[in-house]
């Protein structure tokens, strides 16, 4: 099924269907060693939430988030049956992919090259969501969604830095409107510029009004609603 189809049919996107909001907020981390774990995502950098341990000593959850984030990870004693290191695939999304590997490379965290796979999904040089086809570096023409750095804790749950810089349309609450980055923030008002400039063609004038233009054209771009014409 296209990305068309599942936004057409579904349907939450109709602003008339009462809607209660539901917070995906917690990922649980299987780990075998606690205190390492611990000290692993506190290198990170990641905010220290809770560590809490039941008087009985059966129980301990600790909790850490990263920065900028609305979803933390758990992980302690007896929170889940899962084997340790069977988490994969955790993505973390960032604007600059380069600078996200050197601030974990500088904490003394061992982190891939970054590559992208080039439109090839089916080899052998990682499993699962890791890059089954690694191409080294940066997809080339910045792509949202397309460059790529793995690494794994030490029990081996595997994390992926995923580079966006542009949202696709329809993937931000319609009620709000929020940029990741000044990078992002950068990019829109660029595409704005464009279409607005566009709009100036079309009407045959300057448009003195341009700021609210350029407001209806961002917020519009992300909530995939109708542009302004």
């Amino acid at each position: 099924m296209s990305t068309k189809a599942v936004r057409t049919n579904d349907p939450t996107s109709d602003a008339t269907v009462a809607r209660i909001d539901m917070k995906f907020e917690i990922v649980v981390i299987p780990v075998s060693d606690v205190d390492r774990a611990k000290d692993f995502y506190a290198k990170l950098g990641w905010r220290l939430d809770a560590d809490y341990a039941a008087p009985t000593n059966d129980f301990r959850v600790i909790q850490f988030t990263p920065p900028g984030s609305g979803c933390s990870v758990i992980f302690g004693k007896n929170v889940t049956a899962a084997a340790p290191g069977s988490a994969q695939g955790l993505y973390l999304i960032v604007s600059d992919i380069e600078a996200a590997r050197r601030e974990l490379l500088g904490r003394g965290v061992a982190v891939s090259e970054v590559f992208h796979n080039d439109g090839v999904y089916s080899g052998k040089d990682e499993p699962y969501l890791f890059g089954r086809v690694r191409v080294s570096g940066s997809d080339p023409a910045h792509g949202s969604y397309r460059s790529f750095a793995s690494f794994s804790d030490p029990d081996g749950n595997g994390w992926l830095f995923q580079e966006l810089t542009t949202r696709l349309p329809g993937r931000i609450d319609s009620k709000a409107t929020t940029f990741a980055s000044v990078n992002d923030l950068a990019n829109a008002m660029r595409r704005a510029e464009a279409a607005h400039g566009e709009h100036e063609k079309r009407i045959g004038a300057a448009d003195a009004n341009w700021p609210d233009w350029y407001a209806k054209f961002m917020v519009a771009e992300q909530a995939g609603t109708e542009l302004p014409k």
